[in-house]
């Protein structure tokens, strides 16, 4: 029964790598239920304050409690023996014995998490936003905590390229931290789920958020972080990331910049660089999920023009679609287009000018392109 289940993910005072030795040892949660004490002070995993709050009469009387409200929110308990918990966070050493989860959950799926800064600056709100859609288009799920600056930025790009977003909470689900979340939360679940190792009515208390980040890594094949100061929590993540096997990906920033000494840090330590979304592509092998045909028929806000499509500006030579076709994914410098196309230096500056001009392109800093965007 899910009511053991739940009662075990209750105990606060049993850590989760604990639950786990609890559960090899005793098969079932409710063979935990029904443990005498004697027996489980004979194991030398479980302090004494653990022995008292499982065999405690408190906490089995509130599990009916929690059933309810579970019921009522229709949240979904998802074991860790259920077929649709995640693979991937199933493999790490101390994995929630339950989650409890808002939208669909899939067993397998290739997910990228996105973290940084909850003061973030316009540059890393941006870039966070276009990597996590860029991703998305690509078929990965982003996976981030749902907090103010580059989580909520993640989910948001996600979302408009109509992909895939999971936001992993350290709190109850009746509780959304930040308030002016709600909307946000609630567009996350029916595109993708909103999970939490804690019932509902728990409150997002400050040691919750290191678990809660075991859980962002755990779930993804890397960790990219955007913008971190030289504390920040988002370091905790890709701590996580590197002890659970996991790739650390970062954002190099402005030396001068707080939000930058972590990632810069993280960088010098043997975290990859990041400049497009194909430095994460690469690195993990995985442009075998890529779907040019969703790709190229999004409609969000980064949406370019409508020029995802050649019929809908026939009004382009060959040599300058070449040009569009490179810049569809990322910004490029003239020189690297050079390589790409084929085209000499001369024929590649000529066909950008008249792509210029046409309000087809735009130089973003130097000799670097990029096609010209518009809210939709």
């Amino acid at each position: 029964m899910k009511k053991y289940w739940v009662w075990l993910s209750s105990l606060d005072m049993v850590s989760p790598s604990s639950r786990l030795k609890l559960l090899d040892y005793f098969k079932e949660p409710a063979n935990i239920w029904d443990a005498p004490g004697k027996e489980l002070g004979e194991l030398r995993f479980l302090p004494g304050a653990a022995i008292k709050q499982i065999t405690s009469r408190e906490y089995r009387d509130e599990v009916s409690r929690h059933m309810e409200n579970i019921s009522r929110m229709g949240i979904e308990i998802i074991t860790i023996r259920d077929d649709n918990y995640p693979l991937f966070l199933g493999r790490i050493y101390d994995p929630p014995v339950a989650l409890y989860a808002k939208g669909i959950l899939m067993r397998e799926e290739k997910s990228i998490a996105i973290v940084g800064s909850r003061k973030a600056t316009s540059y890393g709100s941006e870039i966070a936003e276009e990597l996590a859609y860029k991703l998305a288009s690509y078929g990965l799920t982003v996976v981030s905590g749902m907090a103010r600056g580059i989580d909520s930025c993640a989910h948001k790009g996600a979302l408009a390229a109509k992909g895939r977003t999971i936001a992993v909470l350290g709190c109850g689900h009746d509780i959304v931290y930040p308030s002016e979340n709600k909307s946000l939360m609630e567009d996350i679940i029916k595109s993708g789920a909103v999970i939490s190792e804690y019932l509902p009515e728990a409150v997002p208390l400050p040691r919750n958020f290191p678990a809660r980040n075991r859980i962002i890594s755990g779930l993804s094949l890397g960790v990219v972080v955007v913008e971190a100061a030289k504390n920040s929590g988002s370091l905790i993540t890709a701590n996580f990331a590197l002890e659970q096997g996991r790739e650390v990906f970062a954002l190099p920033g402005d030396i001068n910049r707080v939000n930058s000494q972590g990632t810069n840090k993280l960088i010098q330590d043997g975290a990859k660089l990041v400049t497009c979304v194909e430095d994460i592509l690469e690195e993990l092998r995985i442009y075998n999920i890529i779907d040019e045909a969703k790709l190229n028929g999004l409609k969000s806000k980064y949406q370019y023009h409508g020029f995802d499509k050649r019929e809908i500006y026939g009004n382009l030579s060959d040599d300058e679609w070449c040009i569009v076709e490179n810049l569809m994914h990322e910004p490029m410098h003239v020189d690297v287009l050079v390589k790409m196309t084929g085209y000499d230096v001369k024929e590649v500056n000529y066909i950008l000018t008249m792509l210029e001009l046409k309000g087809v392109v735009e130089q973003v800093q130097g000799r670097v392109y990029k096609l010209r965007r518009q809210k939709a």
